[in-house]
């Protein structure tokens, strides 16, 4: 009988774990996920040599001095080549990318469908029309093709999304966008050190926009931004964009004397402690990257050989991921994908149940599109999948919790 009995509490416990946290089971990942901690000490040591270098001057820390020559510098130098401007944010960036392209007001500008309300934000206050473009079938960028088939005789701007850290079809939107004649501004905000045949994401079109706010994979701090271009006059007028219309490039620029000023513009630059702890953080890009990719590459392959209901979504190792979207076949679910989603939330792995950022369902947004177009493609992607958090510092053990909560959730919820 004790041989019973020992089988019945094995039995008793196996059922146990198997019970789903969302339903008062035990979590798969009892306790946290490792810390980013993209503030370290080499960005505390930055700050340090900020404060250190402007009292051996007898000044307090301004802006566009010492530190922020050395940051942009740094900039250029990991994509090779061009020219940078920081800025306060990464919609401030979005704002004076566009801005200095000088498109006629009341143009359209195309703009895809997954992304942050920023994006919009920085084409509409700059007096233009957002024309949405679906993504791609799958996918949650665009693609050349969508891209085409968007534009009018109105169209005279662009704002292409590399979304999710991954390269869109850039390469073969920009020789379309150069046959109508349409100006390109690349928003990389989630695409830091990308690349899509070897080159830089931000180095096809003729302006780009990043983000290096706290989450992003390289940091200027809390918030922050960077307007990059290879063209230096469009690079000049962004930076006469960025502060109050200054021409600081001229010889003798005087910038206590506005009467030499160009134009009306706002103050969005940033500050030299800022830009101190972009010089740390741009540092071990690389490192960030390779860390994301390896448990990018882990969890997919892992995810594939055990997992019967999700995928991965398809990644290269040219990507610098942001997040990870997992594809799951709703169809044998007897739950919606949201809350299949938030049951693996609950087994103590972080991640976006449905990720809201498609712009076409946005209230909000409506009355400021050209047109009623829907994004059926870029609703379709989002709706299959849910994204999977991304940290350099996860290993083989966060690997194997993610997966393992994944395969729980959908034994207990698969029809």
């Amino acid at each position: 009988m004790s041989g019973y009995r020992q089988i019945d509490d094995a039995d008793d416990e196996a059922a146990r774990k198997a019970e789903l946290a969302v339903r008062g089971g035990p979590k798969v990942r009892p306790d946290p996920l490792p810390a980013r901690q993209a503030f370290g000490e080499a960005e505390v040591a930055m700050i340090d040599e900020v404060v250190a270098y402007y009292r051996e001057r007898n000044a307090d820390p301004g802006y566009q001095g010492h530190f922020e020559k050395r940051y942009t510098e740094a900039f250029v130098d990991t994509l090779s080549g061009g020219y940078a401007d920081a800025v306060a944010t990464g919609t401030a960036a979005l704002y004076v990318a566009i801005a200095a392209l000088e498109l006629p007001k009341g143009g359209e500008v195309l703009v895809s469908p997954i992304t942050d309300p920023g994006t919009l934000s920085a084409i509409i206050l700059n007096g233009l029309k957002p024309r949405l473009i679906d993504s791609r079938p799958g996918s949650y960028n665009t693609g050349a093709a969508e891209f085409e088939a968007r534009i009018t005789p109105e169209t005279v701007g662009a704002v292409i999304v590399h979304s999710i850290g991954q390269a869109c079809d850039i390469a073969g939107i920009m020789p379309v966008a150069r046959r109508h004649g349409i100006r390109v501004v690349e928003d990389c905000s989630q695409a830091h050190g990308a690349k899509l045949g070897g080159q830089f994401v931000g180095s096809y079109g003729d302006i780009a926009a990043f983000s290096t706010m706290y989450r992003k994979a390289h940091i200027t701090g809390a918030c922050g931004g960077v307007v990059y271009s290879r063209d230096l006059e469009l690079f000049r007028r962004a930076l006469a964009h960025a502060d109050r219309g200054k021409p600081s490039w001229l010889p003798g620029f005087d910038d206590r004397n506005p009467n030499g000023f160009l134009f009306p513009a706002l103050n969005l630059h940033t500050d030299e402690i800022s830009c101190a702890i972009g010089i740390a953080s741009l540092k071990r890009l690389n490192a960030t990257i390779v860390g994301r990719l390896s448990f990018v590459s882990e969890f997919a392959f892992h995810l594939k050989e055990q997992s019967k209901l999700c995928r991965p979504y398809a990644y290269s190792p040219a990507d610098s991921p942001f997040v990870f979207p997992v594809i799951v076949d709703s169809a044998k679910l007897r739950c919606t994908k949201r809350e299949f989603a938030e049951a693996v939330i609950a087994e103590g792995i972080g991640l976006n149940p449905h990720y809201e950022y498609v712009v076409a369902d946005w209230p909000w947004i409506k009355p400021h599109l050209a047109d009623g177009f829907d994004t059926p493609n870029a609703r379709a992607i989002r709706d299959q999948s849910f994204a999977v958090y991304v940290n350099e510092h996860y290993g083989d053990r966060e690997v194997r919790d993610a997966v393992n909560a994944i395969v729980k959730v959908e034994r207990a919820m698969a029809v």
